[in-house]
């Protein structure tokens, strides 16, 4: 029993400074912003009035005036069902490559993290202004119109902004690949060269012990690429508050959090259900 409240207590101590941070800095907001979204708001030089309005704001955004949710942020989801698995396969490729024994591997390491640091939202919004963000063989293959003839508008329009934008979207990957490098680490040597005595190859290794060793670290990266991609720079909601529509842009935000639920409980089931396949 000690030694279990031991255990609880320094978890406990571990996330103390981030509950208290949230709640200090954040409860307060997040809560206002609820309230707000029930109200009608009203800013002057002096206060700041509401008035109760219900469920006006979410009915306008849902069935009345849905411009902003059906038109701008629905096309920027189906971007994002292209973006999250581009970014978690690569990451987990370039870290089992970044796992391997070559020179100037600390240094590649360090190359792929760097982003990380320098990419802001403001440098990313400025790259996709000047187009930086594209890969060459799109324009010389005719790529885009291939996508065209082949997919319908609503799916054709997404896939081509990502493959536009594709070099930034590799480049939001250095913290997955920094949380895949570790996982790889954590798998012991000794399971590859009972895997290579019994005669296995490359192949059936990487897919009987790397992947469902890395399961975790998969449904990890799943979560923080969601997360992270929800305040990409395009992204349509952000950034669109205007003063006399506090109340509005609150119901709106209610709802995009609520869609960012979603994505992650469907996450969290395909996670679920793939560890109790596993156990059993």
């Amino acid at each position: 029993m000690r030694s279990a409240f031991s255990e609880y207590m320094e978890g406990t101590l571990f996330i103390a400074p981030w509950f208290i941070g949230f709640v200090v800095f954040m409860a307060f907001p997040i809560g206002y912003s609820l309230f707000m979204s029930f109200q009608d708001v009203t800013i002057t030089a002096t206060n700041t009035t509401t008035k109760y309005v219900a469920w006006k704001h979410y009915q306008k955004i849902l069935f009345e005036d849905g411009s902003l949710l059906y038109n701008q942020l629905l096309p920027f989801l189906r971007q994002i069902l292209f973006m999250i698995p581009i970014i978690v396969v690569f990451a987990l490729l370039i870290a089992i490559m970044l796992n391997q024994k070559f020179a100037g591997r600390s240094f590649f390491r360090a190359v792929f993290f760097l982003p990380v640091i320098l990419s802001t939202g403001e440098v990313v919004k400025e790259f996709l202004t000047q187009g930086e963000g594209d890969v060459g063989f799109m324009s010389k293959y005719n790529v885009t119109g291939l996508i065209q003839a082949n997919l319908s508008e609503t799916w054709s329009a997404p896939l081509i902004a990502v493959l536009d934008s594709f070099v930034l979207i590799l480049w939001y990957s250095g913290v997955q690949i920094l949380i895949f490098l570790g996982g790889r680490q954590t798998i012991s040597n000794s399971a590859y060269e009972a895997a290579r005595i019994d005669g296995a190859g490359p192949w059936e290794t990487f897919w009987k012990i790397t992947l469902p060793a890395m399961t975790p670290f998969i449904f990890l990266n799943l979560i923080y690429t969601v997360v992270d991609l929800f305040t990409f720079p395009t992204n349509p909601v952000l950034g669109k508050v205007r003063e006399s529509e506090y109340g509005q842009y609150s119901a709106l935000f209610w709802i995009y959090f609520l869609i960012i639920a979603f994505f992650l409980a469907i996450i969290f089931f395909i996670f679920f259900r793939l560890t109790k396949s596993q156990r059993t």
